[in-house]
This record gives C-alpha cells, sequence and structure tokens, in this order.
C-alpha cells in the first residue's frame, strides 16, 4: 500500500527499513498515537486508510475523532456527515457531531444531531447530558433543566449535572424576574428581589436601602424585616436586629388556603411553587424566589463534591460579580488546569484580566481563541476592545469592523468601534456607529462623545444636541446616585 509522506518519518520507527505497511499495522499504530494523547499525529493515517477503504465507516470516524481530538473541529464535522451518509445509524457519529459543534460556540447547530443520537439510544447519559449543555447555551432552560433534573438523579457525583442545573435554574429565576420588571417596576416584590440580589453580591448597604423601600411600599410583606435584622447584624447593631426580628413575628402567619404559594416556599417545595400556572405578581415573586432557592441548592451540591472545573467557574463568575477580578481571574487558572484550553474557562480568563487591568495578558488570550473561532463576533468585539483600551485604536478597528460586520446589532462593539475611530482621529466613521449605540448609553457617555464627534466633523448644531442631551442625562444620574446615598446608611429601625 502507497504511504502517505508525511506519516512515514512515524512509520520507520516501529517497522524495519522498507518493510510494507498492513492496514492492520497503520490501525494499530494510529491507534497508539491517540491513546498516548497524539491525534494529529494520527490523523494522516487515518487519512491513508480513509483513502484505501473509502466505504469504511469505522474508519471515517476513527478520522473524524482524531481531527476532532486535535482541535479542528470542522473537519471532524466533515467525517462525521462522511460517516452518516456511509451508516445512517451512526450513534457515535450524531453524538460527535453534536459535540463538535458545541464545542465551536454553535448549539444551534448542535441540537438536531444530538437529538437524533437519544433516538437511536434514548437513555444514553452522554447524550442527555450534551443535549441538555446546547439547550442550557440556547437559554431553553426550563427543558435543560428537566434533563439534568433526570440526570443528577442517575449521576449525582457529576458536578457537570449541578453546575448545569444551577445555571439553568438562574436563568429562570432572571427571565421571571424580567418579567415581573416588565409589569411592576418599583414594586414591593421588585424592591425585594433588587435587595435579594444584591446582598448575595455583598452589597449589603445597598440591599439595606431596597429592603426599606420593599418595606415602605408594603409593610405586610413578610421576610422583609428579618433580611433588614440580618444586615444589622452583620454591621454590629444586634440591638436593632432583635427589634426588626420582633417586628417579623408581629405579622400574621400566612393563610395556606388562599397563600399557598408563600406555605409552599417557606416549607421548602421549591418545585411546586415554580410549576404554579398563574402567572398574576405574586405568583412570579414566590416563583423567582424559588428559582433561586433551586439554583443556590444545585451549587450546594456541586459544593460538596471534591474539586472540579465545575467548582471554580462557579467561584469565577460570583468573583466577577463582585467585581474582585483578580481573584476571579485565580479561579479560571484552575479550572483551566483541569480543563487545558477549554474556550469557556479562557474567555473568562481573558475577560477577568482585562477587567483586572491586564491588557497584554488579556489580548493574548483573545487572539488564541480567535485562532480557534475566527468568525466569532464578541471574540472580535472583546479582542478590539481590549486593545482600544491599551491605546492601539487602529489595530482595535480591524477587529471591531468584523465584530460589526458580523452582528450588527451588537452595540457594545458598535460603540467600541465608534470610540476607536474617535481615538485615531476619524470622527466622520466614528459617528454612525456611536448613533447605533445610543441606546445602550446609561450615563450620557455615548451622548458626549458624539457630541465630540460631531464637533470635530464640523456639525455644530448636532453637537450641541447630543452634549445638551449628556448634561441632562448627567443631572439626572447625579440626582439619582444623590438620592441613594442619602438612603444607603445604615440606620435604626422606624419606630
Amino acid at each position: 500500500m502507497k504511504l502517505l509522506t508525511s506519516a512515514f518519518a512515524i512509520l520507520t520507527l516501529v517497522c524495519p527499513a522498507g518493510a510494507q505497511q498492513t492496514p492492520a499495522e497503520m490501525a494499530q499504530l494510529a491507534k497508539q498515537l491517540m491513546a498516548a494523547g497524539r491525534a494529529g499525529e494520527a490523523v494522516p493515517i487515518y487519512r491513508e486508510l480513509v483513502r484505501a477503504m473509502p466505504d469504511n465507516p469505522g474508519l471515517a470516524l476513527n478520522l473524524g475523532l482524531a481531527l476532532d481530538m486535535s482541535g479542528d473541529k470542522r473537519a471532524a464535522i466533515r467525517e462525521y456527515q462522511a460517516v452518516l451518509k456511509l451508516d445512517p445509524q451512526s450513534f457515535p457519529a450524531r453524538l460527535l457531531m453534536g459535540t463538535a459543534y458545541l464545542d465551536l460556540g454553535q448549539p444551534s447547530e448542535a441540537i438536531v444531531p444530538l437529538e437524533e443520537s437519544l433516538k437511536l439510544q434514548p437513555e444514553n447519559q452522554d447524550a442527555q447530558a450534551t443535549l441538555a449543555d446546547a439547550e442550557l447555551a440556547l437559554e431553553r432552560f426550563a427543558t435543560a433543566a428537566a434533563r439534568f433534573e433526570k440526570l443528577s438523579q442517575r449521576e449525582p457525583s457529576n458536578p457537570k449535572v449541578w453546575y448545569g442545573l444551577g445555571a439553568c435554574y438562574e436563568g429562570l429565576a432572571q427571565k421571571t424576574f424580567n418579567d415581573l420588571a416588565a409589569v411592576a417596576p418599583n414594586s414591593a416584590y421588585w424592591f425585594y428581589l433588587v435587595a435579594e440580589s444584591r446582598y448575595a453580591n455583598d452589597q449589603s448597604y445597598s440591599a439595606f436601602y431596597f429592603y426599606k423601600q420593599a418595606l415602605a411600599a408594603m409593610p405586610s410583606l413578610r421576610g422583609v424585616h428579618s433580611a433588614i435584622a440580618g444586615i444589622y447584624k452583620q454591621t454590629d447593631h444586634a440591638d436593632w436586629a432583635a427589634v426588626e426580628e420582633q417586628k417579623e413575628k408581629e405579622l400574621p402567619h400566612p393563610d395556606c388556603a388562599s397563600e399557598k404559594l408563600e406555605c409552599d416556599f417557606d416549607a421548602g417545595n421549591f418545585l411546586a411553587v415554580v410549576e404554579h400556572e398563574r402567572k398574576d405578581l405574586k405568583t412570579l415573586y414566590w416563583r423567582t424566589r424559588a428559582y433561586n432557592q433551586l439554583a443556590l441548592s444545585a451549587y450546594e451540591r456541586l459544593g460538596r463534591l471534591p474539586p472540579s472545573a465545575e467548582t471554580y467557574e462557579l467561584r469565577a463568575r460570583i468573583e466577577s460579580k463582585r467585581r474582585q477580578y483578580a481573584q476571579a481571574a485565580k479561579d479560571w487558572r484552575e479550572a483551566l488546569q483541569l480543563v487545558p484550553g477549554n474556550p469557556a474557562f479562557k474567555r473568562g480568563l481573558a475577560m477577568a484580566l482585562a477587567q483586572s487591568g491586564d491588557l497584554q495578558e488579556a489580548e493574548r488570550l483573545f487572539r488564541e481563541l480567535l485562532q480557534q473561532y475566527p468568525g466569532s463576533a464578541p471574540l472580535n468585539y472583546l479582542l478590539g476592545d481590549v486593545m482600544r483600551n491599551a491605546q492601539k485604536p487602529q489595530e482595535a478597528i480591524v477587529y471591531l469592523q468584523k465584530a460589526v460586520g458580523t452582528d450588527p446589532k451588537l452595540l457594545t462593539a458598535q460603540s467600541a468601534l465608534g470610540l476607536a475611530y474617535l481615538q485615531a482621529g476619524q470622527p466622520a466613521n466614528a459617528i454612525p456607529h456611536l448613533r447605533a449605540a445610543l441606546p445602550i448609553d446609561e450615563d450620557g457617555t455615548l451622548h458626549y462623545q458624539l457630541g465630540r464627534a460631531y464637533q470635530a466633523h464640523g456639525d455644530r448644531d448636532l453637537a450641541r444636541d447630543m452634549l445638551k442631551a449628556y448634561q441632562e442625562m448627567q443631572t439626572k444620574d447625579q440626582e439619582s446616585k444623590k438620592d441613594v446615598e442619602k438612603n444607603v446608611a445604615i440606620t435604626p429601625p422606624s419606630p
């Protein structure tokens, strides 16, 4: 058989000079290389075997797997597709194809092959878990949670399952809160849930403010006095805490005939709460709290397992929410020690480094990720934004143009591109991108920068309008901050 030139050096190590390789010997060598973690070296051998025996689905599958393990996911998918043409009932080809799509950050493409793999082997746990991951990535939280729930009963020691389940319930909590916020912003329920979130992220003073707002809006809302008492204890005001605890005791107990959701919640029947069919304001409130508790329970189960990549990923996310980016970076590094090269972990590390000021290392990591996923709009944006912050606007523009070209609705990229053009002294190019990004301007900064761009371009009237809008937004923002600052002090209980 004709041997592939690139494989010849490997083959001569195990065969006498001039010896002819049989297909069985080549297959055995490739298998040994795969087992030794040298998948890239096995690829040319499997290619030669596939060329010699193009109708053999097993060899095509092995070639796909070698490509997959060596990092060439797209080429691997093409081989899995070739396998399915030869053997439409190949379970491994469908599962591996779905997994490769997921690794490429294309969960929507992963769904069909994963669903088809489960039709072939409905009880396969790897397929169930991978499909749940894809559904989670697509924010199909309820469907993914149901899969993770079943998997948690079968694999209670699997950290991936508990992490996935917690992430699903977090997503459902956020979605339900958004529904509540859409119909009743600044209601007592809204204030309580915001306070609960702030407290969970170690923002006790802010939480105290929102708990007090909830109490002002609904003095009979149970749980608020207890929450305030907890903050008093944390800030060394045990006497004030006692007053709030007594007030909580004086509130009437819920009537479980009419307040079933609250009673179920107090009893820890969180699944019963989230499965309630009503969609009124009170139901959204209790459902949000129940989803939060279910997420916490899943993460607590994860925390009781031996340290894993998922453990460190969770810690990194928590530290990022607390704005402790240096600690988050340490946790991402620990996760990468356990799963080297994981793109999600690498991206998390790069973002934490960028937020902690290590722009050079963040840039290096984002470049590595872009080599794997060159068409990713978010990655092109993140790299471009890091370069812009490192005062390299001309280089940043190249990547930010790619991000905006791929996804014009990515307004953070539009904003960054406009700012990069402004840094580079190109106000005319900056204007359309800054204008597109105005919907995400919360404090007037983008209005100010757009005003500068108009001014530099000679559009004085438009510049004046933007600067006026900026001043109005700044005044409103400052007044809002002053209102909050006046109320964030930990004050004694009201009479």
